[in-house]
C-alpha cells in the first residue's frame, strides 16, 4: 500500500527537476504559510498593533545583523563543483557566524538599553537578549539551507518549513498573556527549529571529512567578493526592506511600526510561499545553466511563470486592500489594508524578480548587484525622509512603495541584460499577466460600480474572482506538470 501511494506520488508531481523541486519546496512551505494564515487572524486580536510593532523592529534588527553574519559567504557553497570545496565553504559561513553572535552578545550587554529607547521601544530592552540567539540559530539555519539547496534535499527543506511554523505559533499562541514577548520567542524558536534537521544529513556526507583549515582559507580567498560586494549588497537590500519599521517606530509609533508589519507580512506572503522556493530551485539550476550557456532560456521562461502568478493577488489587494484586512484580521487593522493597497505593485515587483536577483552570484558580478542595492537603499531612505519631514505617515508609504517599484522595474531590465535577454522578454510576459488578472478581477471591478445599489457586493465579487484566479492556477500547474 505504502509503495503504491509513493508511485502515484511520483506520478503526480511533474517530470522536470525544476518543477519538481520548487513543488516539493513549495508544498512543505505552503503547509506552513497555510497554518500562518489561519493564525494570523486570531494573533491580531490576541495581539495589539504595538506588540507587532515591537516584534517587528526586533526581527528588523535580527535581518540587519544576520545577513552579514557570515559575510555571505554562504552564497557560494552551490557554486563549486567539488563537494569538498562547497563545505569549506559552509564551514568557513559558520565559523562567522558563532563570531558575529559573540560580537552581538557583547553589543546588546553594553548598548541594548539605549539603543531600545533610540528607537522608540523602551519595552523592547528587556528582551534584547533575544537577539544574538537568533543570529545565531538563523544563520546555521540559512548556511545548511543552502548546502540542502546544493545537494538538491528538497524534501528535508520542506519539512523543517512546516515544523518551523508549528513551533512558531504554539508559542505565540501558548504566551498571548504576557504581551510582546510571546511573538518574539516565537518568532526565535521558529528559527531555531529544524537546524538539527539539515545538520545530520550534511555534517555525514564523506565531504566534511575532508574539511580542512587550508581549505577553509582557499575558499575565503576564492570566493573574498562575497564579503566585498554581496555582503553590502545584501545589507543595503535588508536596510531597504528592515529600516522603515524602525523609522515608523522612532518617527512615528510602535502602533505604525506594527501596521505597516502586518502589511508587509502579508503582501509578503506570495514571496513566502512561492518566491523563496522558486528562487532556491533557481540558484541550483542557474550555475549549471550558466555553465552550459543556457541562462537567457531559463531566466525568460522563469520571469514569465512568476508574472502570471503575481499579478492577480497583487492586483485584488490594490482593489480591495482595507476591506479584507478589517474584514479578515478587525477593524483596528484597516489602516494596515490602506498600507497595503500603496505597497502592492512593490511586493509584486519584489515577488518576480527576488528569485532572479541571485543571478549577480551566479555570474560572479556582484558589483552590479551592490550598485542597484544602493541606489534602491538611497532612494528609499529619501522617500521615508521626506514622508516624515512632512510628517505624514500614509505619505511616508505612498513614496517609499512607489521608488522602490521604480527601482525594481530598472533592476528587471538589467537582470535580463545580464542574462543575455531582450527587453521584450520582460515586457511582454508582463502584459499577458496583467490582462489575464484585468479578466479574473472583471466582478470586482463590477461591484465597485455598482457598490450603491448592492450592499456588500464585494464579497460575491470576490469569491467569483477567487475561482477564476484558482482556475488560471490550474492551468498554470497543468503545464508545469
Amino acid at each position: 500500500m505504502i509503495s503504491h501511494t509513493k508511485t502515484v506520488i511520483r506520478g503526480i508531481l511533474p517530470k522536470s527537476p525544476f518543477a519538481r523541486g520548487v513543488s516539493v519546496l513549495v508544498g512543505g512551505t505552503a503547509s506552513a504559510q497555510i497554518l500562518l494564515v489561519f493564525a494570523a487572524p486570531v494573533l491580531t486580536r490576541l495581539y495589539t498593533p504595538e506588540d507587532f510593532g515591537l516584534l517587528a523592529v526586533y526581527a528588523s534588527l535580527l535581518a540587519l545583523i544576520g545577513v552579514i553574519s557570515s559575510l555571505r559567504y554562504q552564497l557560494a557553497i552551490p557554486l563549486p563543483e567539488d563537494d569538498v570545496e562547497a563545505a569549506n565553504v559552509a564551514v568557513l559561513s559558520l565559523l562567522l557566524i558563532f563570531i558575529t553572535t559573540a560580537l552581538t552578545a557583547v553589543f546588546v550587554i553594553m548598548f541594548g538599553t539605549p539603543i531600545a529607547e533610540l528607537l522608540g521601544v523602551p519595552a523592547l530592552a528587556n528582551y534584547l537578549w533575544l537577539l544574538p540567539v537568533g543570529v545565531l540559530f538563523s544563520g546555521a539555519y540559512t548556511v545548511l539551507n543552502y548546502w540542502s539547496v546544493r545537494t538538491k534535499r528538497y524534501s528535508i527543506l520542506a519539512r523543517t518549513k512546516l515544523t518551523q511554523a508549528l513551533a512558531t505559533l504554539a508559542i505565540q499562541l501558548g504566551t498571548f498573556k504576557f504581551g510582546g514577548i510571546g511573538l518574539l520567542l516565537g518568532q526565535v524558536a521558529g528559527q531555531s527549529v529544524g537546524t538539527g534537521s539539515l545538520a545530520r544529513p550534511a555534517l555525514a556526507m564523506s565531504a566534511f571529512k575532508h574539511v580542512s583549515w587550508d581549505g577553509v582559507k582557499m575558499a575565503a580567498v576564492r570566493y573574498r567578493k562575497f564579503p566585498i560586494f554581496s555582503t553590502w549588497e545584501g545589507l543595503s537590500n535588508t536596510a531597504g526592506i528592515q529600516l522603515p519599521p524602525i523609522i515608523f517606530a522612532a518617527l512615528f509609533s510602535p502602533f505604525a511600526a506594527g501596521l505597516y508589519a502586518l502589511a508587509h507580512r502579508v503582501l509578503q506572503l506570495p514571496m513566502s510561499l512561492v518566491g523563496a522556493a522558486i528562487g532556491q530551485v533557481f540558484f541550483a539550476n542557474a550555475a549549471e545553466a550558466h555553465r552550459a550557456g543556457q541562462l537567457s532560456v531559463l531566466v525568460e521562461q522563469l520571469y514569465s511563470k512568476l508574472a502570471h502568478i503575481g499579478f492577480p493577488p497583487a492586483l485584488l489587494l490594490m482593489l480591495l486592500g482595507p476591506d479584507l484586512f478589517a474584514l479578515v484580521f478587525g477593524e483596528n487593522w484597516r489602516q494596515a489594508g490602506d498600507f497595503a493597497r500603496w505597497m502592492a505593485p512593490w511586493l509584486y515587483l519584489v515577488f518576480v524578480s527576488s528569485p532572479l536577483s541571485t543571478l549577480f552570484a551566479v555570474t560572479e558580478q556582484q558589483k552590479q548587484g551592490l550598485a542597484f542595492q544602493l541606489i534602491l537603499l538611497v532612494s528609499r531612505v529619501a522617500a521615508i525622509g521626506v514622508g516624515a519631514w512632512l510628517d505624514d505617515l500614509m505619505l511616508t508609504i505612498i513614496l517609499f512603495a512607489g521608488v522602490s517599484a521604480l527601482c525594481l522595474l530598472g533592476f528587471l531590465f538589467w537582470v535580463a541584460h545580464i542574462a543575455g535577454n531582450a527587453p521584450q522578454t520582460m515586457i511582454q510576459p508582463t502584459l499577458r499577466a496583467a490582462g489575464v488578472a484585468i479578466f479574473c478581477a472583471v466582478p470586482i471591478f463590477a461591484s465597485l460600480v455598482m457598490a450603491d445599489a448592492f450592499v456588500n457586493a464585494w464579497h460575491y465579487a470576490l469569491l467569483l474572482s477567487l475561482l477564476l484566479i484558482a482556475g488560471r492556477y490550474w492551468q498554470l500547474l497543468r503545464t508545469a506538470y
